[in-house]
């Protein structure tokens, strides 16, 4: 069973940048992926990035590409996003996720969620 916790939301300027940890245990990622998902009020919500543990090999929604970094560190299981250049439709509760396919909206194990929010 795998615990996954999110943290590092907050305010922030459009333009300014922020980012978000999330960390995970319980169980292996090692044959998984793992993800950040965004819901905005009133939205859907909606695939952002995704990394794989093993490897490496990252994902990314259009709307983040060059923008938005996903990381991980296997020592410390922990997952990051860097988020860059954020714009006030950034503004959701984000969600880290696992194990997950990349761009589909499913998982078995979510995080509490954390707010971001752009606005000037």
């Amino acid at each position: 069973q795998l615990q996954v916790v999110e943290s590092g939301g907050g305010s922030v300027l459009p333009g300014g940048s922020l980012r978000l940890s999330c960390e995970v245990s319980g169980s292996s990622l090692d044959y998984y992926a793992i993800g950040w998902f965004r819901q905005a009020p009133g939205k859907e919500r909606e695939f952002v990035a995704a990394i794989r543990w093993s490897g490496g090999f990252s994902y990314y929604a259009d709307s983040v590409k060059g923008r938005f970094t996903i990381s991980r560190d296997v020592l410390k299981n922990t997952m990051y996003l860097q988020m860059n250049s954020l714009k006030p439709e950034d503004t959701a509760v984000y969600y880290c996720a696992a194990p997950i396919t990349p761009w589909v909206v499913a998982a078995e194990y979510w995080g509490q969620g954390t707010q971001v929010t752009v606005s000037s």
